[in-house]
């Protein structure tokens, strides 16, 4: 039956392909025509204000007659917007004119930077080497908060770039204006002596959800940079010396009850150092971090991971986040690998000699520096160089007598990456990538090395692409003398579709070999796989009925076990949403369903394929739905459902997850929020713990995996607020309570080809996990990019087991409240030195 589905997929396929190859090629969707602006070169710069009363902006060429790109693309803007740009021998100037109807019209929360919040807006985006792929954008609210992004294929809108710029907004009368001054430090393009690149320009008006460009962006085209016009009249402009330093002092108070007789609860701690940006020519940067101090960052959500596969965390650290699109190609680059938890963190305990205790253990490496040299060449060439070290981390053990002794956890390391990156015609490009970790002493070395390519058709209507990847490791397992077991490994990918109209449609199919593994500098969930899929898509974006659009999907996937081969899963799903016209409210759902599928990763075992956990029929249904944000009360809801068939004995195998996030405005300043999510597994199957031999209830269960049936129930709450004084400076508060219970009713022994015996296992297993955090922060920017931070952060978890562990959330809430908590009071300051700004300032400077 399930290969029955997978050719009927395929069928399918093959037919929706052949009756697109068919139709006449007017139905291709084409690129709107490309406009033309022609930026004024001055003399004397503007004042940056908000008030265009200078001169020079009313002899500019003018930029109007705005397309709307949402909710109905393709109309003609009712209300105009006008743009003119100016520069002169060191920055651009974009004044910005939106008309409007009323000053209530405008919406202006205020928000942190980066953040868009309830507000309009104004955006200029620029494509400096023209090569359609890769591109910058400039926002700034009515409310005066800024915004900025890197535009890139592999990592399409990346928000968490920065870049250090001005700009001023007013408002007057029924208008609202925008004035930004971008200097050529904070973007990159060639020194050719007159140029043209790609641009545009975006408005949005929030009070009626409208969305406008100057170019038009037709949303069934596929990309956003290669649909933007054209910015000319850029002569003698000269890339600047880009030298920047931006040094910090940091300290801390740290408070932890320790209770222990000769151990402080109490430490302080001083930190400096510096971030350094150099732009070695007119395309490459370097991006440089001395003795960073990344204590600031928001915690993590921790969670209780009952999976074969390791959580995957977030990335707050902000040099990590910014400007990584070349390290991001492939996705072979998990950038919480660097400075992450030492590799023999769990090895510290099994050092210990009788009488001795580990007293100290730390958690997370600390890094020595961090450095990124990237950029791109007038010719499309991309070229990202990053490396990273980080010092020999050690646990401290004590025993009875007090004496103390040092054991290495993670030795001396080098992190490193190199990336090439070829922009080709038709939004097109191939890549290399290599990541490399060496290691001091004992231990092995990792080096993985990838290739892409995408090549789309001159219409930009069909698209293939690729992946090959290759991994290499070599050494001994750290503390043993035992080689590494997966010393060479592949993965390859390769997909096939249509890219652009209103349908489309892709093919896919890879391979991940037994000993793939790029996880010393990447994250892989499971490798051993030969997988393919069949997507589909139908969206309308235009409104009808009562919708203002309609995006749905269609797909069919399979999975095998790549050594041996062996069946794994089909999977079939569909799903779609809509915003309705009058209530902009979203509505979405999404259906799946999988017939009997074979688990190989849940045992634990290895090699993997004569082990497997059987998974019965099973269907999985969502419903989403969105409020309209522009509303002081606005909400989230979630409702998820899965339902198993039964399984001989297994019976009444279900999962229900419930999320609810409440938001509320109170004013421009200031906003709340709730978010609420409860999760149940009923009659689930999985592995019910490692076995100790030295566990007299574990050891007659040691020759075959152990599973358990369990009742796991997850409640999450968290609770933020904001309260933004003017668009520089700016308090948030985020607490978060998380609890997961593990409740086992009955266990297996598993044997080969998912056969399972009851098994009279004695042992309580449960569990509960509680997580705990408070994060408040008070931001300043007191000058364009400095800042200083004021943070306090609350943190505490307890796993409880066996006996100790509860299922009721307000038990398990009380014992997270009286266990112990570490408290940490820091302020940061850093201040932004630009060499270009002080060459002028400081007496006796030579230009």
């Amino acid at each position: 039956m399930r290969f029955r589905i997978l050719f009927l997929g395929l069928w399918l396929l093959c037919s929706l392909a052949g009756y697109a190859q068919k139709t006449p090629a007017t139905t291709t969707p084409q690129l709107a025509p490309k406009r033309q602006l022609t930026a004024l070169r001055i003399t004397q710069a503007p004042k940056l204000d908000g008030v265009l009363d200078e001169a020079v902006w009313r002899e500019a060429p003018l930029a109007n007659k705005f397309t709307q790109y949402r909710p109905n693309p393709g109309l003609p803007e009712q209300h105009p917007t006008e743009v003119r740009v100016l520069y002169d021998d060191v920055a651009l100037y974009i004044g910005a004119v939106m008309h409007d109807v009323s000053p209530d019209s405008v919406f202006r929360e205020l928000s942190q930077r980066d953040d868009m919040g309830n507000t309009d807006f104004f955006a200029v985006f620029f494509d400096t080497y023209h090569d359609k792929l890769n591109g910058y954008g400039f926002f700034v609210t009515s409310g005066g908060v800024q915004l900025d992004a890197r535009y890139s294929p592999a990592g399409g809108e990346d928000m968490a770039w920065n870049a250090v710029w001005e700009s001023r907004t007013a408002l007057h009368g029924t208008d609202w204006v925008a004035e930004l001054r971008i200097p050529y430090s904070a973007i990159r393009f060639s020194a050719a002596p007159e140029q043209v690149w790609g641009f545009n320009c975006m408005r949005r008006r929030r009070s009626t959800n409208q969305d406008f460009l100057w170019n038009e962006t037709k949303p069934e085209v596929d990309g956003f940079v290669n649909q933007w016009g054209e910015l000319s009249g850029l002569r003698d402009i000269k890339p600047p010396l880009r030298l920047s330093l931006t040094p910090y002092v940091s300290s801390y108070l740290n408070h932890y009850p320790y209770q222990e007789q000769g151990v402080r609860n109490t430490s302080t701690s001083f930190n400096g150092g510096a971030d350094l940006k150099w732009g070695i020519n007119e395309s490459f940067t370097l991006d440089a971090t001395l003795v960073p101090d990344f204590g600031q960052v928001q915690s993590d959500n921790q969670v209780l991971n009952l999976s074969p596969f390791e959580v995957q965390y977030q990335e707050n650290r902000q040099f990590f986040t910014e400007g990584t699109e070349l390290f991001n190609k492939g996705n072979l680059f998990y950038s919480r690998r660097v400075g992450a938890q030492p590799i023999g963190f769990a090895e510290a305990e099994n050092q210990l000699q009788p009488g001795e205790k580990v007293v100290a253990n730390p958690g997370v490496t600390r890094l020595l520096n961090a450095t990124k040299v990237s950029g791109r060449t007038s010719k499309g060439l991309g070229v990202g160089l990053f490396n990273a070290l980080s010092n020999n981390v050690y646990a401290t053990l004590r025993d009875s007598a007090g004496a103390e002794r040092k054991v290495l956890t993670q030795p001396f390391a080098n992190y490193n990456i190199f990336v090439l990156d070829q922009s080709l015609k038709n939004n097109s490009y191939v890549s290399l990538i290599n990541t490399n970790v060496t290691r001091t002493g004992g231990t092995y070395d990792a080096n993985v090395t990838g290739g892409l390519v995408r090549i789309a058709n001159k219409k930009n209507s069909y698209a293939v692409d690729g992946q090959v990847v290759y991994s290499r490791r070599r050494g001994q397992v750290f503390n043993s003398e035992a080689p590494i077991d997966d010393q060479n490994g592949y993965k390859y990918l390769l997909g096939f579709g249509k890219i652009s109209g209103n349908f489309t449609w892709k093919v896919k199919h890879g391979i991940e070999s037994n000993s793939y593994n790029p996880n010393d500098l990447g994250i892989l969930f499971g490798n051993n796989n030969i997988t393919q899929s069949i997507d589909i898509s139908y969206n309308k974006y235009k409104p009808f009925w009562k919708v203002n659009n309609l995006y749905t999907y269609y797909g069919v996937s399979q999975s095998l076990l790549y050594k041996p081969t062996r069946y794994q899963n089909v999977t079939a799903y569909a799903g779609g949403n809509t915003t309705f016209t009058k209530s902009f409210l979203n509505v979405g759902t999404d259906l799946d369903y999988s017939p009997a599928s074979h688990d190989f990763y849940e045992p634990r075992t290895s090699p993997l394929g004569r082990y497997y956990v059987r998974v019965p029929a099973n269907f999985g249904a969502a419903a989403f739905a969105s409020s309209d944000y522009r509303k002081k009360l606005a909400y989230d809801v979630t409702l998820r459902g899965r339902w198993h068939a039964n399984d001989g004995d297994r019976t009444g195998r279900t999962g229900y997850d419930v999320s609810l996030s409440p938001r509320y405005r109170v004013s421009n300043q200031l906003t709340f929020r709730y978010d609420l999510s409860w999760g149940v597994r009923r009659n689930q199957i999985g592995y019910g713990g490692a076995l100790n031999k030295d566990e007299p209830l574990d050891v007659e269960f040691m020759d075959a995996p152990l599973l358990g049936r369990r009742r796991v129930v997850t409640v999450t709450n968290t609770l933020s607020g904001s309260y933004t004084f003017n668009n520089r400076m700016s308090f948030t508060i985020r607490t978060r309570h998380y609890v997961s219970s593990v409740r086992y009713r009955d266990f297996f022994s598993l044997g080969p080809d998912g056969q399972e015996t009851p098994a009279a296992y004695r042992r309580n297993r449960d569990t509960s996990f509680n997580a705990f955090n408070v994060d408040a922060v008070f931001a300043w920017w007191f000058a364009p990019g400095s800042q200083m931070s004021i943070v306090w952060k609350n943190a505490g978890s307890s796993f409880l087991e066996a006996n100790e562990a509860t299922p009721l959330y307000f038990n398990n809430l009380n014992n997270t409240m009286n266990t112990p908590h570490n408290n940490s009071l820091s302020i940061k300051v850093l201040y932004y030195l630009d060499y270009l700004v002080l060459k002028r300032v400081l007496p006796g400077a030579k230009g």
